[in-house]
């Protein structure tokens, strides 16, 4: 009985996509191969297969609920990774994780002021991991073996530097850290040392090219930045010098839609209100949704952070769930993740 069970969830992975169906009538299932996920330290330890561990829970029942611990996700919001294959995961419960598959380990990043609300993550070159913290109002910067080195800008008293800081991303050419500081309606641009090189947006909000309603998220590609413009619901596409170059709309935005962009510029928006992925090209054509409301694989429950690692591997934060997932883009053989 055991390996026909194995069969039937194989060929099941990947779940219809909801309806309506795209224009172009693609289903997500060839283009995102479910590899993996995690949840705690324990899964780190050993080789894991997600079809068995499915079959097991199907056999002999559901495993109980994991028990608040610094090891163990409790509301994952961001997930980047670093050059050697490190998973950071930033979880509101204010701590982050790292996921260490390539040597076997676990640990989560130690020093500065107790972790709040950790909501966005980035690395640089150096691999070192800056978090913006909404909670304590700045950013705070680790380094490569997950030290605290210091602050990106230290509140002074009782005044901060940022508002509500959130999305955070490095352009890994110049270096130069942008952070979306959402109730401010801006994207800040600094550089390692922390000075001012540029704000985008202005106080107070707006609608034109170029201004924000509560910015939440960043992402830096190429000679581009995507923000998502979550109070205009759309993504604004920049310079790095923070010039307008065009806009997407986008459908269902809320304060914790997460964003994404892949090696060929198709750009991946999460939908927590549906459970699901919204795809677009670089032309803002919706090429397909993927993922629904549950708990199997492929399904979501309050779905937010997304990171592209290596171009084709895109981890996705299933908040409520308490762990995150990782798809292969291009489905399976279209790379190594």
């Amino acid at each position: 009985m055991l390996f026909p069970l194995i069969l039937l969830l194989l060929s099941n992975a990947a779940p219809p996509l909801s309806s309506p169906q795209p224009k172009s009538g693609e289903r997500s299932s060839g283009r995102l191969g479910f590899v993996r996920q995690f949840s705690s330290a324990h899964d780190v330890s050993g080789p894991s297969h997600p079809i068995l561990n499915k079959t097991v829970d199907i056999l002999a029942g559901p495993k109980e609920e994991q028990s608040a611990a610094p090891s163990a996700l409790q509301e994952p919001a961001a997930v980047t990774t670093d050059s050697v294959h490190r998973i950071f995961v930033a979880d509101v419960k204010g701590v982050v994780h790292v996921f260490d598959f390539v040597r076997g380990e676990y640990s989560h990043l130690e020093g500065g002021d107790h972790l709040r609300s950790p909501l966005g993550i980035a690395t640089d070159t150096e691999d070192n991991v800056y978090v913006s913290d909404s909670g304590l109002r700045t950013v705070l910067i680790y380094g490569p073996k997950g030290k605290f080195i210091r602050y990106l800008k230290k509140a002074r008293g009782n005044e901060s530097y940022f508002d509500t800081p959130r999305g955070i991303a490095v352009d890994p050419g110049l270096g130069h850290i942008y952070v979306c500081d959402a109730s401010r309606h801006m994207v800040i641009m600094l550089d390692k040392q922390g000075r001012v090189l540029a704000t985008f947006g202005k106080r107070g909000g707006g609608t034109a090219p170029g201004e924000f309603r509560f910015p939440t998220e960043v992402v830096a590609r190429g000679d581009e930045l995507f923000v998502l413009d979550s109070g205009n619901a759309r993504i604004q596409i920049l310079d790095l010098r923070g010039h307008f170059r065009k806009e997407i709309t986008v459908f269902d935005v809320v304060h914790s839609t997460g964003l994404a962009v892949d090696k060929d510029g198709n750009i991946y928006v999460s939908d927590p209100e549906l459970n699901r992925l919204q795809v677009f090209n670089d032309d803002g054509q919706l090429l397909y949704w993927f993922g629904q409301g549950g708990a199997g694989i492929g399904q979501f429950d309050g779905i937010s952070g997304l990171w592209v690692d290596s171009g084709h591997c895109l981890y996705v934060a299933d908040g409520k769930n308490k762990r995150v997932q990782l798809f292969q883009i291009g489905g399976q053989g279209a790379g190594s993740c």
